[in-house]
Parts: C-alpha cells; sequence; structure tokens
C-alpha cells in the first residue's frame, strides 16, 4: 500500500487563489467583523489569512453562527442530513442577508 502524498490543502492553489485585482492587504472591518447567534454566513476563504481556516470541502457551503470561542465563531452547516460543526475566523465569512 502506497503513502497518501499530500495534505490538507493539496491541489488548491488555483482554487483558492485571488483574483489579480483583489490582491493586497485586507481592510481590518472584515478581519474584525461581528456576527450573531443566528447569522446566516457563506464560507469564503480568505487566502492571505492561515489562522481559522476550514477543510476545502465545505468552501462556498452556507451555514448559521451557533456562538463564539475565543477569535473564531462557531458554524453550523448541513452535510445531506447531518450537522457539522465548524470553528472559523470571521475573515473565512461572508455575512447573507
Amino acid at each position: 500500500m502506497g503513502k497518501r502524498i499530500g495534505g490538507a490543502r493539496h491541489r488548491t492553489r488555483r482554487r483558492f487563489a485571488k483574483e489579480p485585482r483583489t490582491k493586497g492587504k485586507i481592510s481590518i472591518a472584515q478581519y474584525f467583523q461581528q456576527f450573531k447567534t443566528g447569522d446566516k454566513v457563506c464560507l469564503q476563504f480568505e487566502p492571505s489569512v492561515a489562522e481559522g481556516r476550514y477543510f476545502h470541502r465545505y468552501h462556498g457551503a452556507m451555514g448559521l453562527i451557533g456562538k463564539k470561542q475565543g477569535d473564531c465563531y462557531e458554524v453550523v452547516v448541513r452535510v445531506s442530513k447531518n450537522l457539522r460543526k465548524l470553528y472559523v475566523h470571521p475573515v473565512h465569512l461572508k455575512r447573507l442577508p
């Protein structure tokens, strides 16, 4: 049996790369945005920030904010019939109306 090659970011070079016009520093407001329990959010990677990332399978998924834990938020995402709890930094979250 062979060894597994690559880690959690295997084959994600172009998937999570920024567009050339959006490269550079991120805004402070996006980094420190606040959410309340029950807010609807979309999971969107911010490639320039490594902390508080989630597994790439959940990229683009929608979920609800559960609670705040440290700097991150607990996001509850439905995968088929199951609920998954992800702990995500607010810079990787986008608020939905």
